[in-house]
């Protein structure tokens, strides 16, 4: 930590979130391979925290089914999180869990000195609930305006609702991520939770490989996924 006249420079708080859908359709493969691919990407997220002394790396988790509920409540530095495995379950209700997010971009418990927060949305299916209700709660607070929203869409057979997904990014230089297979969400996940973190923790013009666009945080290109083998199925 550099220091300054008057003491050390305060670190700028970075929420990170992960909104999961586990409704019943996410049983079996799906949920193991995001639960799988959270852990995996954990040592990653905790170097690129390391990495910028500037930043406190805050995670914490909401899981929708039928109702939603956070599943890890507390903003966690991401150096103490472990992440908790979900169990699949009920339906798809999206818009409670935007809602629930929603509640928690006030000012406060939010502070108006923090960096735009990172939400990952990951679901296999089309919202059971009021999503637009949703969606609008969070976009009526700033730091819901001001968020990196990066979704996942976990899609074999078409399921998926990507034009939903579209909607809760809000922006057309990035479409829904498609995982069509384990190993591309696993990827995909990684992803989100490291290069698009850098991102949000670094001033835009120290974000190498990124062009101008109408988003918040210049985010770089996504991965493409490799070749898909028989184990690779879900």
């Amino acid at each position: 930590m550099r220091n300054r006249p008057g003491g050390e420079l305060a670190k700028r708080p970075l929420h990170f979130i992960w909104i999961a859908d586990c409704s019943g359709s996410m049983a079996g493969e799906k949920i193991n391979a995001l639960n799988f691919a959270i852990r995996e990407a954990l040592p990653e997220m905790q170097k690129v925290a390391d990495e910028n002394p500037n930043a406190e790396v805050l995670m914490r988790a909401i899981k929708f089914s039928t109702g939603a509920q956070w599943h890890i409540s507390q903003p966690t530095k991401v150096n103490e999180f472990n992440w908790v495995d979900l169990i699949a379950n009920g339906v798809t209700d999206m818009g409670k869990a935007l809602s629930m997010v929603a509640d928690q971009f006030k000012v406060p418990p939010m502070t108006d000195r923090a960096l735009p927060p990172v939400l990952v949305l990951l679901s296999d299916g089309q919202p059971t609930d009021d999503f637009n209700s949703g969606l609008k709660a969070l976009m009526d607070q700033p730091w819901g305006k001001k968020s990196v929203r990066i979704a996942i869409a976990i899609d074999i057979g078409g399921e998926a609702d990507h034009d939903v997904l579209q909607k809760f990014i809000g922006h057309n230089e990035l479409a829904p991520l498609k995982a069509t297979n384990s190993a591309s969400l696993v990827s995909y996940i990684k992803w989100a939770s490291t290069v698009v973190l850098k991102a949000a923790s670094s001033p835009a013009s120290q974000a190498s490989g990124t062009a101008p666009t109408s988003m918040n945080v210049p985010i770089p290109a996504p991965p493409t996924p490799g070749p898909i083998s028989a184990s690779d199925i879900w």
